[in-house]
């Protein structure tokens, strides 16, 4: 088991938990492993979003990378997907993006991404925890001469929005109509800025909010984990999208003109089936995780669309994407992969995805989604002790009852219990056909797991 790094890279309380120490050991570590391989100075890039923390973690980063010889170039605010693009775009040997995505702001991260502009793969996180807890960190220290040296480069955002608008401005030119409006919520985070520039380059018209960052706001009941802002704000101003990102940018979930959500199992039967008619779904395939939706399945099935599914987390999305050549996949969550532009989930390119399908189809979001037919699905997190969060497996009660539930739903919905990788809570995930009945089967678990894991 990792010691430091979850699904996501490393997630702590800044400053606490996520201290500069670690952070500069998991920079000079992450330098080593990362460029291990090459023959030349290393070129790393750090990225970050709006949470005050934010440049305290950076300055860790960096100090640490300088001290092991590599260059850094400091993107600045930036959302996670532009991070991943401009890595691969500048032959950079690795990146990192410091961000705890939808989390609040007492949170904060670090993930890395490999030269190819990919999220690391296990087994090198694990070399990284390796190294930094070994004598071998205090030999990775460059000699005097050969110190890294870092430059603020916050004007290379600008090579992601032309990004957009090489990918995008030809067919909304086309399509677009003058009455065609959306919402967007930037989550006060790392698209704050970039989203209007590249709305108003593409001519969208478009209503923002929560486009204010002050350091401790971001995600703060807003963006994609808290939708109800942007549906009002669809419904008030009656408007054809509603658009919420979350924190870092790589990931969106949507709102049609009725006010409902717009998952990322619905995202992706509304592309696949685009890409389909359009002979550009490789293989002919989906690649889901296990968290999706069993209307999702069903979709698949239906119009003759193979789906494959992992475990949960879009780096095994994306792993299974390069495995057998797909260019399609994501999580429920919103995490979409379009493999053919950018290795990561992408928010901005999401939306931008659905709102040229909108405008060459000419329907109503609610028209585009009714392609699916979405099981109703509760979750709800079981609160538990670090240390414990994986003792459900083995604790014969709670075993017991999981494997009840199981059995009750094997033929109409579905049951999955997952320890989270970010965060100290377990994850107790019921679909069926009665809202109210799921919702009560998944208290009863929650409240077993933490009478028991307290």
């Amino acid at each position: 088991m990792r010691k430091y790094f979850g699904t996501d890279g490393i997630r702590r309380i800044a400053n606490t938990e996520l201290t500069p120490s670690l952070v500069y050991r998991v920079a000079k570590a992450g330098a080593y492993v990362l460029s291990k391989h090459t023959d030349h100075t290393p070129t790393i890039l750090i990225g970050r979003d709006t949470r005050i923390s934010g440049t305290l973690i950076e300055s860790a980063m960096t100090a640490g990378f300088l001290s092991y010889g590599a260059n850094v170039k400091l993107l600045g605010i930036i959302p996670t997907p532009a991070v991943a693009y401009l890595t691969k775009k500048l032959n950079a040997d690795a990146s990192v993006v410091i961000s705890a995505s939808h989390n609040t702001f007492e949170f904060n991260g670090v993930k890395y991404f490999s030269n190819k502009g990919t999220k690391i793969n296990d087994s090198i996180e694990e070399e990284i925890e390796e190294i930094m807890d070994s004598d071998k960190l205090n030999n990775l220290n460059a000699p005097n001469d050969k110190i890294g040296v870092s430059e603020i480069r916050e004007d290379l955002i600008q090579e992601y929005k032309k990004f957009f608008i090489n990918i995008f401005k030809k067919d909304i030119d086309k399509y677009n109509k003058k009455d065609f409006k959306v919402g967007i919520d930037t989550a006060n985070g790392a698209t704050y800025k970039i989203a209007k520039e590249i709305f108003d380059e593409l001519d969208i018209n478009y209503m923002i909010i929560n486009d204010n960052p002050n350091g401790t706001n971001i995600n703060y009941n807003c963006g994609s984990t808290h939708l109800e802002q942007i549906r009002q704000h669809v419904i008030e101003n009656k408007l054809d999208l509603g658009i919420a990102y979350d924190g870092d940018g790589d990931r969106c979930l949507l709102i049609d003109e009725k006010g409902n959500q717009i998952d990322g199992d619905i995202c992706l039967s509304i592309c696949s089936k685009y890409f389909k008619e359009k002979g550009e779904l490789k293989q002919n395939t989906i690649v889901a995780t296990v968290m999706s939706n069993l209307g999702l399945s069903k979709y698949a099935k239906e119009n003759k669309i193979s789906l494959k599914q992992t475990k949960v987390g879009d780096r095994y999305v994306l792993q299974e994407m390069l495995k057998n050549d797909y260019n399609l996949g994501g999580e429920q969550s919103g995490h979409i992969i379009f493999l053919d532009y950018n290795p990561t989930g992408d928010g901005i390119l999401t939306s931008l995805m659905l709102i040229k399908i909108l405008l060459e189809k000419d329907v109503l979001a609610s028209e585009l989604c009714s392609i699916i037919n979405i099981y109703p699905q509760v979750l709800i997190n079981a609160k538990v002790s670090t240390q414990k969060k994986f003792d459900y497996e083995k604790d014969e009660q709670i075993k017991q009852a999981i494997n009840n539930i199981e059995k009750e739903f094997e033929d109409n919905g579905r049951v999955l219990i997952r320890a989270s990788g970010t965060e100290p809570l377990i994850r107790v995930m019921i679909e069926g056909e009665d809202i109210n009945y799921i919702t009560k089967k998944a208290k009863e678990i929650v409240n077993l797991i933490e009478e028991k894991l307290k």
